[in-house]
């Protein structure tokens, strides 16, 4: 069945990658009608997170940010399809890191690197970044279940000379290139739910008391590694520009979480400032103090 589905919807993705951009979010536009007013996919999740977090706003004001987020989510679907066709030049115009040099800064300290993101406006067309480094570029990412979707993205994340790593073998692939003496930019995009679990770290993040991921810290202290956070901004349909934000150059001085809580303060300003380019979907409160665990 699983190739069935990839020899079926194949051609379609290839098309739809293929349209040019004006095109494109015309069809994004027809898509969002379908799965916001017919499918109403995860509206009931997205509405809960932004009651949950901005209790301050009218309902009607709520409703404003959640039709405009999944506009934007259907856009960046979208685009996540062109990236199979689209072209370096393309893709280095549409989305553009304001001082790279901060980060080429850091490769000469001769450490590799942890990017910490969220999932806030284009975390897909990060993998552009590769193009101008001189370490090797890896995502941290869930494997999709379907192996032959799952091989195509990574097919598509190679030609722009990004590897795709599970999240079980992040510590080993860091491991070894350790091992090895291959310096790498490893991207974490930490602002999902973990598993409650006695030890996992909890910490308040847009008011509500949740689990946090700690790995990109831990590791970073494990392997020694620099810790940067990429903060994204969506300028218009199809534009982006991010900007580098050094976390720590030496994250053995750090207290333990305390560049996590960093992270999650400069994630929060983003949404803050505008919350429609969050991927509201994720149930990313589904546990919160009262679920805690105690060993």
């Amino acid at each position: 069945m699983q190739l069935l589905a990839y020899i079926l919807f194949y051609p379609i993705l290839y098309l739809v990658s293929k349209l040019p951009f004006r095109l494109l979010y015309i069809f994004s536009d027809f898509v969002y009608l379908i799965v916001y007013y017919i499918v109403g996919y995860r509206k009931k999740a997205v509405r809960d997170n932004l009651k949950l977090t901005f209790p301050h706003l009218s309902e009607k004001e709520r409703r404003v940010i959640e039709k405009k987020s999944f506009k934007h989510l259907c856009d960046m679907f979208l685009e996540t399809i062109k990236t199979m066709s689209i072209s370096v030049k393309e893709i280095e115009k549409r989305f553009v890191i304001n001082n790279l040099q901060t980060y080429l800064d850091l490769e000469n300290k001769n450490k590799s690197i942890a990017l910490m993101c969220a999932h806030y406006a284009s975390y897909e067309w990060v993998i552009s970044m590769n193009s101008k480094i001189s370490f090797e570029g890896y995502a941290i990412y869930k494997p999709i279940n379907n192996t032959y979707f799952d091989r195509l993205i990574k097919k598509i994340r190679s030609r722009f000379k990004a590897h795709l790593i599970g999240i079980k073998e992040t510590a080993a692939t860091i491991e070894k290139n350790t091992a090895n003496q291959i310096k790498g930019l490893y991207g974490f995009a930490s602002d999902q739910s973990p598993l409650v679990r006695p030890n996992v770290y909890w910490s308040k993040f847009m008011g509500i008391e949740v689990p946090v991921y700690t790995g990109a810290e831990s590791l970073s202290k494990r392997f020694d590694m620099n810790m940067v956070f990429l903060k994204v901004r969506k300028l218009k349909r199809g534009y982006y520009e991010a900007d580098i934000e050094i976390l720590s150059e030496n994250v053995h001085e750090i207290p333990d979480f305390q560049i996590t809580e960093l992270f999650l303060r400069k994630v929060e300003q983003q949404i803050l400032e505008a919350p429609e380019f969050y991927m509201w979907t994720h149930k990313r409160w589904k546990h919160r103090g009262k679920n805690k665990i105690t060993g």
